[in-house]
């Protein structure tokens, strides 16, 4: 009995030994180490922009692949889900490469070649429109020159971006290393953030306060909504945007239709602003084939940025932002009048953000009497 009751005391010892010693701050303290942390973290993605491009590529790439994890995993487990989903993506990315972008590559190094023609045949069918204005008076000075003026600004600005794209050649091969490891980050990130789901929410929720975890979860649950619901919409008006201006630019007879198309497609990314800057180069290559065609291209545009604008980006806002478009436009044009085409495309994905913080916020914030 007496040697049980040794052990038992030495066990209750050192169970209280082994108890942590409370250090106790105050919440000014708490506050100061807080602040603190979020200061090193911003001057960290200062210092290190990589690593700020790997997280938010990496969330983006788990976010999407958060759809087809989920699909699969219904007819198999989580691993496997996981490691067909980056299949999926590795193989349509193969499938992109050898057979989309030779296609691309050849129309782009044909485009470049064929500059000079397409502006001397945009400037001859603008000239058949300008004449008649010149004889009624209407414009002054002669077409010719004024298409002259604007052939050669044309000209030299074209010449000026391929020789800004060949002087940057060295710079892309010697920065093909460091992309290749922000791409090797990305995945890394991705892959973990789906293989651990659950236990970083875990994690964090138990990070929050113990009253606040339920609200900690629906805030959770608030931000993978409002993004995936982001990245489904743009993935959908991005690639309805592109695919139906490159089949009625090959009806039409414009040349170049699957590049153009492409470029829409990428120019879908900024709401609104990006039908009209799809529009700019079709158009003048149009123009190269018959004023008629110019005229169609115009028109095909202008149905194509009604759909965008009517249909495409308001589904959009109302199943992630739920705000009004006036507000996503002027977001647009504060994030690139601040951090240039980044912040406009950022910007919207950063409003989802701010929208679901504002809503979580609005309804719990209270003014004390």
């Amino acid at each position: 009995m007496e040697k049980v009751e040794t052990k038992g005391r030495e066990g209750s010892e050192v169970k209280a030994s082994s108890a942590l010693t409370p250090i106790p701050i105050s919440r000014r303290t708490r506050n100061i180490l807080i602040f603190a942390a979020a200061g090193l973290l911003l001057f960290i993605c200062w210092m290190v922009p990589d690593a700020l491009v790997m997280g938010i590529g990496g969330i983006t790439l788990a976010i999407v692949l958060s759809f087809p994890v989920a699909l699969f995993g219904r007819f198999m487990p989580r691993g496997l889900a996981i490691l067909a989903s980056f299949l999926l993506v590795i193989g349509l990315v193969a499938l992109a490469l050898a057979s989309i972008i030779p296609v691309i590559v050849d129309q782009l190094s044909s485009l470049i070649g064929a500059v000079p023609g397409v502006v001397m045949q945009a400037g001859n069918s603008v000239n058949e429109l300008l004449v008649p204005l010149e004889e009624r008076g209407i414009i002054s000075g002669s077409s010719e020159d004024l298409l002259d003026n604007v052939g050669d600004d044309l000209i030299n600005a074209v010449q000026g971006v391929a020789q800004q794209i060949l002087g940057g050649t060295i710079g892309f091969l010697s920065g093909t290393v460091g992309a290749a490891i922000t791409l090797f980050g990305v995945i890394f990130i991705s892959a973990y953030l789906l293989i651990d789901t659950r236990r970083i929410k875990a994690a964090c929720l138990l990070a929050s306060p113990h009253s606040y975890r339920r609200d900690a979860r629906e805030l959770w649950n608030s931000f993978g909504y409002s993004l995936s619901r982001y990245l489904a919409g743009l993935a959908l008006s991005m690639s309805v945007q592109g695919a139906l201006s490159a089949a009625a630019l090959f009806l039409i007879g414009v040349p170049y239709a699957l590049l153009l198309g492409l470029w829409v497609a990428i120019t879908a990314v900024l709401p609104y602003i990006g039908a009209w800057l799809g529009a700019i180069p079709a158009v003048l290559i149009a123009l190269s084939v018959s004023p008629t065609a110019a005229i169609l291209t115009a028109v095909l545009f202008l149905a194509i940025q009604q759909l965008e604008g009517n249909f495409l980006t308001p589904r959009i806002q109302s199943q992630a932002l739920g705000v009004h478009p006036i507000i996503v436009f002027l977001a647009v044009i504060i994030g690139a009048g601040m951090f240039g085409l980044f912040g406009a495309i950022f910007a919207v994905p950063a409003l989802a953000v701010v929208g679901v913080l504002f809503t979580f916020f609005r309804a719990r914030l209270t003014t004390e009497k």
